[in-house]
């Protein structure tokens, strides 16, 4: 049994009985590795840039679901905007209506999650929580009819300090919780809070989340 095999097998048993979708990040590795990850019939597949999201998607079979997990700039979105099954990393009001407007040219609704910064480092982009806020209840949210919001993404802190990332997780979880009560128009229908990778899914599972990205424990190391 080859070691892609049995690291899906038992990630998938880790979360059997749990509503968790598990995305395997893809990123970098070549196509031959994603079409292996296909005849075992993984069909979920995570990309950080677009370039690299479209050649594979250009290559391999067309029932794969595509999941955009790094920041996207808004001059990529209409090589994204045919196929792409979820949008993670939403990070600033901008890019939705470029979204909105892509999807509208292409007669199609794009799920999309806001990205929040809940981390300490700065490298990491997303909305913060006040942003967020303001933005679900802003009539411009309203307007865009091809987008519909299904949640939130958050990345915690990268740190040994597992107390601290079961706090930024739970922070999140409860804004996930508070804006599903609040917001009440058609675009938002939030029922996805993707939070937890390779280093941190336990604490996400634990603390709420609904889908994990998980590159290098089922994949390996990157090159």
């Amino acid at each position: 049994m080859s070691d892609l095999k049995n690291n899906l097998q038992s990630f998938l048993e880790k979360i059997a009985h749990k509503p968790i979708k598990l995305v395997a990040v893809s990123k970098t590795k070549p196509v031959e590795v994603l079409q292996e990850a296909y005849d075992l019939a993984w069909r979920r597949f995570g990309e950080n840039k677009v370039q690299e999201m479209v050649a594979k998607y250009e290559k391999l079979p067309k029932d794969i679901e595509w999941h955009l997990i790094g920041t996207l700039q808004s001059n990529k979105v209409k090589f994204i905007a045919p196929f792409v099954s979820l949008i993670h990393s939403v990070d600033r009001p901008k890019i939705l209506a470029e979204i909105n407007r892509q999807a509208q040219n292409h007669n199609r609704i794009i799920d999309c999650l806001l990205q929040i910064h809940i981390a300490e480092e700065e490298s990491k982009s997303g909305f913060s929580y006040a942003e967020a806020e303001d933005f679900l209840r802003s009539v411009e949210a309203a307007s865009y009819k091809n987008i519909r919001l299904l949640g939130l993404m958050g990345m915690a802190t990268f740190t040994d300090n597992t107390e601290k990332i079961r706090q930024e997780f739970r922070g999140l979880k409860a804004f996930f919780d508070r804006m599903k009560e609040e917001i009440r128009i058609p675009q938002v229908d939030f029922k996805e809070l993707s939070m937890g990778m390779s280093g941190d899914y336990e604490i996400a599972i634990e603390e709420g989340s609904t889908i994990i990205r998980v590159g290098s424990a089922i994949f390996g190391s990157r090159a």
